[in-house]
């Protein structure tokens, strides 16, 4: 059952599941830990619940925000028995409603279905890859900050802030130290405006394309290996890049990711080829002229 469209009528859930941190351990499934009247809910049951809510609520429910989502759930519980009470269910409209919910849930649960088990070709995923072989390009790399007045990045307490003039010259001094034979950790440690990677001798985690701002993607994924860059500049200042690896993820490493991507496509299309096979009338005076075909994509495309 999906709870969450009445749940969200009934509280200001956006607000209450801002930032929901990590999930506890889960309870023992067989636990009652909810009773309404006369139903008792397990922990099993409201792990149910909380599964059909949103994905980005999901969390808050299972933790700081779980009392206030079984109040709401309460709320949703006591209005439907007063509801049934009433005899309202049994009206035709109420009953329409629900014969098109039962059939939501179970053409969403069928397309999930078709999605989990529908099998890609490894033509297929070899074709995407070749098509998009940039998007598994990765690089290694660390650099040095220097923070312009106003940047986005957070000024260092105790630091003079620098004039997009003066932290361009600073960051051309700090190139040619390096240069000159300075250890770039030493010098990333000591003059570097990013205190997260500056701690790290400037060292910053594997990244790929679409991770960085574009500045720093260009600079970075065109640089030789090995090579001190001139200074970038970026919203967060002016940046010293070095890159340390720069390489193609193999396709027997990215093969289940692609797969992943292609799924839902080739989902739709079987259900396009469902639909082809299905008898359908419909009333154009009603619904409006059908739309032109769209034209065929050149090459396997990416779901959004």
């Amino acid at each position: 059952m999906r709870y969450f469209p009445a749940i969200l009528a009934l509280t200001t859930l956006p607000a209450l599941f801002a930032q929901a941190p990590p999930a506890p351990p889960p309870a023992d499934p067989n636990k009652v830990i909810l009773t309404i009247g006369a139903e008792k809910l397990t922990a099993a049951d409201y792990d149910a619940v909380v599964n059909s809510l949103p994905q980005q609520y999901q969390a808050m429910a299972r933790g700081p925000g779980k009392r206030a989502f079984a109040e709401q759930l309460i709320q949703l519980k006591v209005l439907a028995a007063q509801a049934e009470k009433q005899k309202l269910d049994q009206s035709p409209e109420v009953q329409k409603q629900l014969a098109f919910q039962k059939q939501d849930l179970l053409a969403r649960v069928m397309f999930q279905s078709i999605q989990d088990n529908v099998k890609v070709d490894d033509t297929v995923v070899q074709q995407f890859y070749d098509a998009h072989k940039n998007e598994y390009e990765v690089v290694k790399a660390r650099h040095i900050l220097i923070r312009v007045k106003g940047a986005a990045s957070p000024a260092t307490p105790g630091k003079p802030e620098l004039t997009d003039e003066e932290a361009k010259a600073k960051a051309e001094e700090v190139r040619k130290r390096i240069i000159g034979g300075e250890d770039f950790a030493t010098v990333a440690k000591a003059e570097s405006d990013d205190k997260g990677s500056a701690a790290m001798g400037g060292d910053l985690p594997e990244f790929k394309r679409g991770m960085m701002v574009p500045q720093f993607e260009q600079a970075a994924f065109s640089a030789k290996v090995g090579d001190i860059s001139e200074p970038v500049k970026s919203p967060f200042g002016y940046h010293i890049i070095q890159v340390q690896s720069h390489s193609t993820k193999p396709l027997a490493e990215v093969k289940a990711d692609i797969a992943g991507k292609l799924k839902p496509d080739l989902a739709r299309k079987a259900v396009e080829s469902m639909r082809a096979g299905t008898q359908v009338t419909m009333d154009d005076a009603f619904f409006g002229p059908a739309a032109p075909p769209a034209l065929p994509a050149q090459h396997p495309p990416v779901p959004k």
